[in-house]
């Protein structure tokens, strides 16, 4: 768990910095790919599985 957790840290934190610069690469997109698998097993995968699908409700009632 703790690994999993630095891990998330690390990835979400060169996604930040791959994000601000605008730098679109094969690179970037390894991170952030790896950075939502290393979330998912977190606890906040719970969270974000809830929010996305009150999301999708929300645009289906409209």
């Amino acid at each position: 768990m703790a690994v999993t957790v630095s891990l998330v840290a690390l990835f979400g934190l060169v996604l930040f910095f791959l994000l601000r610069s605008k730098s679109l690469s094969v690179g970037a997109a390894f991170i952030a790919v790896m950075f939502g698998f290393f979330l998912a097993s977190t606890g906040a995968a719970g969270p974000i599985n809830h929010m996305a699908s009150s999301v999708v409700e929300a645009f289906a009632d409209l």
